[in-house]
């Protein structure tokens, strides 16, 4: 097994105020989910606006990041782009930073190519770098779905040490680990899907990357100590809780990124963890009644009083 990265690693949500990273509620929300219990953080993923980031931006979170953590657990960093070449740049950015334990992938998604290109580009991304390299199989952004069959290729030959699963295909996931185990264990498999991580721990998965981790950090950690303990009831009630939890992006005129992040934010906001719920620029911050809606699904579950 060539990483050790496993448990609750949430993907970290990004205060702004005024267009600029908000570094005191940055210091305060990563705290926050280290006494919590977290087991790894990913930097810049989708949560984490790496979208929106300039490289400068990127290179800010990462300096932070590694700067509060002070090493306390393990960081792995999005070094997501369009194409091979610019991801390489991205890789490089961040071993000059350091502090990182992974880089974390996506297949291409400008030129799209097949299988084979696929491959050659995670193969390319491995030859440029020491640090660990994850993949991130997220189909409704990069149009590419990384097939099972594939994985095992690149996690056998050394290439991939991990699996950042948030395809939604709760299937192909099964085979993988399935194929995984059965080859040895060459990767960690870690699933991206917030409502049903009790069915990936079921097939085998090595941990979660939960946003929703981000506002009850508490609850999958509870969920993951009750795995390991193969306490499957607690395993399925704190995800009975966290899904009525997730409500909170179920905002009204809103969609995607602006409803699923923008209720984070909304909700870390009304905890009183960030000072602002700013979102990127053109997204516009929740506000009126789909704040209320948030604060009344926090106050359901008992995170708001």
């Amino acid at each position: 097994m060539s990483s050790k990265i496993r448990g609750v690693v949430p993907p970290l949500a990004i205060p702004l105020k005024d267009g600029e990273l908000d570094v005191p509620s940055l210091e305060r929300h990563i705290n926050r989910m280290i006494e919590a219990g977290l087991d790894g953080l990913f930097v810049s993923g989708s949560t984490g606006e790496v979208a929106f980031s300039t490289a400068e931006r990127r290179a800010q979170i990462q300096r932070e990041a590694v700067r509060i953590v002070d090493g306390r657990i393990p960081l792995l960093v999005g070094v997501i782009d369009t194409e091979t070449e610019r991801v390489i740049e991205n890789i490089k950015a961040v071993e000059e930073i350091g502090g990182a334990t992974g880089v974390v992938a996506t297949a291409p998604f400008y030129a799209l190519g097949g299988e084979t290109e696929v491959e050659k580009h995670f193969r390319l991304l491995k030859e440029n770098t020491s640090l660990e390299l994850w993949a991130y199989d997220i189909p409704v952004c990069v149009h590419t779905k990384l097939s099972p069959d594939l994985l095992m290729r690149l996690g056998r030959d050394g290439i991939i040490d991990g699996v950042k699963d948030s395809s939604g295909d709760d299937v192909a996931f099964r085979w993988l680990c399935l194929a995984n185990e059965a080859a040895g264990h060459p990767m960690q498999l870690l699933t991206g899907h917030e409502v049903v991580v009790d069915g990936a721990y079921m097939s085998g998965a090595d941990g979660s990357v939960p946003g929703l981790a981000n506002v009850d950090p508490e609850g999958y950690v509870r969920q993951w100590q009750a795995y390991e303990r193969r306490d499957w009831e607690t395993v399925r009630s704190e995800q009975d809780r966290l899904a009525e939890l997730m409500r909170i992006v179920q905002v009204k005129g809103v969609a995607g990124f602006g409803a699923g992040v923008g209720a984070f934010k909304a909700a870390l906001h009304l905890l009183g963890v960030f000072d602002s719920p700013e979102m990127p620029r053109p997204v516009a911050a929740l506000e009126g009644d789909n704040v209320e809606h948030v604060a009344s699904v926090l106050r359901g579950v008992g995170l708001l009083s």
